[in-house]
C-alpha cells in the first residue's frame, strides 16, 4: 500500500484506500458533464496479434465517460488497416484510426517534409505527434489520455486513475503522469531503463553540472519512464517533442517549460505493471534497451543546453564516471527490495546493462558534439498551423476519410 509522503517538487497522488473502479468512474461519468474526455492509443498493427490489446479492448468497452478514442496505427498496409477497423469497431465509443502509412496521410506528412515540418522518423513519437494534432483539429475534447497498447496486466481501473487528475472540475492539473511498481507476473523486479539508466543518470547531471531546477524536477518523478500519461488539450498546441524513444522524457521537459509545477502531478494507477520487454542489445545500439537509452540521453543533453549548460567531451567522461558509480551503488539497493519483496534479480545482467548504458551516454555525448544541426524536436502544431492555415481541415478530412472507406 502506497503511503502519503509529498517527495519533491511536483504533487504525488496516491493509491491509499484501493478505490474500486466503478466508484472512480461513477465520479468521471460526472466530470465527463464539464469536460469532455478522450483516450489516445498509439499501436503497432503487430500488437493486434498480441493478447494485451485484446485484453485493452475488453477493459474499455464499458467505459462510458470517454468521449472518442484515436488510435494512431503504424506499420499496416490496406489489409491490415482494414482488419484494424474491424477489430477496433468493437468498442462501443466513438473512435478514429489515423492509419499513419495509409495514402493520405502520408499526403499530409509529405506536405508537411515539403516545409520542414514533418517528424523525420517514424516511432512511438511521430505517431502520437499525429494524434495530439488530430485531437486539437477536432477541437471538442478537454482532455486525453495516453497510454500504451503492450500493457499484460491492464485493467480499467489503471485509465480511471490516470485520467483523474486532469478531469476532476476542482483539479487545477494540467498534467498527470502514471506510475507503478514494475513487477509483473514473472516475478521479476523490471524496469531497467528507468532503474539502472533514468534516475542514476540524473543524479550525474546534478554532480557534474551543478544545481538545476530542471534536473530536480525530473529526479521528483517515479516513473518517468512511464508511457501512461493524462493531459489538458491546451498543452498540446505548443509541445514541442522528441521522434525517438526520448518521448517521455521530452514531454515531461515541455510541461516544465510550459507550465508552473503546481499544475503538474504524479498518479500512482497500477499495483502491478507488466508489458513488452525490450532485449539489451548490447551490441546494436540501433534496437532494444541500447538504442532507448541512446535516445533518452541525448534527448537529456539536448534539454540541459537549451538552459545555458556548456558541454565538452570531458564533461561527458565526467557524467559517465559519475553515472557508472551511482548505479552500481543502486544495483545493491534494488537487490536488497527485490529480496525482502520475494522478487528475483541477476546481480551479473544488472551489472552487464550498467556497461552497455555507461558507453551509450559517451556515444550520446559524441552524437550531440558532432551533430549540432541535429533535428532534434518535432516542430509544435501551433507552428504547423502558422506555416500551413488549414491543415486541421485536411487533417481530419484524410481521418475521416479513411475510416468511411470500405
Amino acid at each position: 500500500m502506497a503511503d502519503f509522503y509529498q517527495n519533491g517538487v511536483v504533487t504525488t497522488l496516491h493509491n491509499i484506500t484501493r478505490r474500486s473502479a466503478d466508484e472512480l468512474d461513477y465520479e468521471l461519468n460526472s466530470f465527463a458533464r464539464f469536460r469532455r474526455l478522450g483516450l489516445v492509443l498509439p499501436s503497432l498493427y503487430s500488437e493486434l496479434q498480441g493478447d494485451a490489446l485484446e485484453k485493452i479492448i475488453q477493459e474499455l468497452q464499458p467505459v462510458n465517460y470517454l468521449n472518442r478514442i484515436i488510435i494512431g496505427l503504424d506499420r499496416a498496409n490496406e489489409d491490415q488497416y482494414n482488419h484494424a477497423k474491424e477489430y477496433f469497431g468493437r468498442l462501443p465509443q466513438e473512435h478514429h484510426i489515423l492509419w499513419n502509412d495509409g495514402p493520405r496521410l502520408t499526403e499530409i506528412h509529405g506536405m508537411l517534409a515539403n516545409e520542414g515540418l514533418a517528424p523525420t522518423e517514424p516511432g512511438k513519437g511521430r505517431n502520437v505527434w499525429y494524434c495530439f494534432g488530430y485531437v486539437l483539429a477536432r477541437g471538442d475534447l478537454d482532455g486525453v489520455a495516453l497510454h500504451d497498447c503492450d500493457i499484460v496486466t491492464y485493467k480499467r481501473e489503471l485509465l480511471s486513475r490516470l485520467i483523474y487528475p486532469i478531469a476532476h472540475p476542482q483539479f487545477n492539473y494540467a498534467f498527470a503522469k502514471g506510475f507503478y511498481a514494475r513487477a509483473g507476473s514473472d516475478n521479476n523486479m523490471n524496469g531497467r531503463a528507468a532503474r539502472l539508466f533514468v534516475t542514476p543518470l540524473i543524479r550525474a547531471l546534478k554532480r557534474v553540472c551543478g544545481q538545476s531546477d530542471y534536473l530536480d524536477y525530473l529526479d521528483t518523478f517515479r516513473y518517468p519512464l512511464c508511457g501512461e500519461m493524462a493531459l489538458r488539450t491546451g498543452t498540446l498546441a505548443d509541445m514541442r517533442i522528441p521522434s525517438d524513444w526520448g518521448l517521455e522524457i521530452g514531454i515531461l521537459s515541455e510541461m516544465n517549460r510550459n507550465y508552473s509545477t503546481n499544475r503538474i502531478c504524479q498518479v500512482d494507477i497500477a499495483d502491478i505493471y507488466d508489458h513488452k520487454h525490450q532485449k539489451l542489445s548490447a551490441n546494436d545500439q540501433t534496437t532494444g534497451l541500447s538504442r532507448m537509452t541512446l535516445d533518452i540521453a541525448l534527448a537529456l543533453f539536448r534539454k540541459l543546453a537549451t538552459q545555458g549548460v556548456i558541454f565538452s567531451p570531458e564533461s561527458f567522461r565526467s557524467v559517465k564516471a559519475t553515472y557508472l558509480r551511482i548505479a552500481l551503488d543502486l544495483i545493491e539497493t534494488y537487490a536488497n527490495d527485490a529480496r525482502m519483496n520475494g522478487l528475483a534479480i541477476d546481480r551479473h545482467k544488472e551489472e552487464r546493462a550498467v556497461e552497455v548504458f555507461a558507453e551509450n551516454i559517451l556515444d550520446a555525448g559524441v552524437r550531440f558534439l558532432d551533430a549540432p544541426k541535429e533535428a532534434a524536436y518535432i516542430p509544435s502544431w501551433r507552428r504547423v498551423v502558422s506555416a500551413i492555415p488549414d491543415i486541421f481541415e485536411k487533417l481530419v478530412a484524410a481521418v475521416e476519410a479513411d475510416n468511411k472507406s470500405p
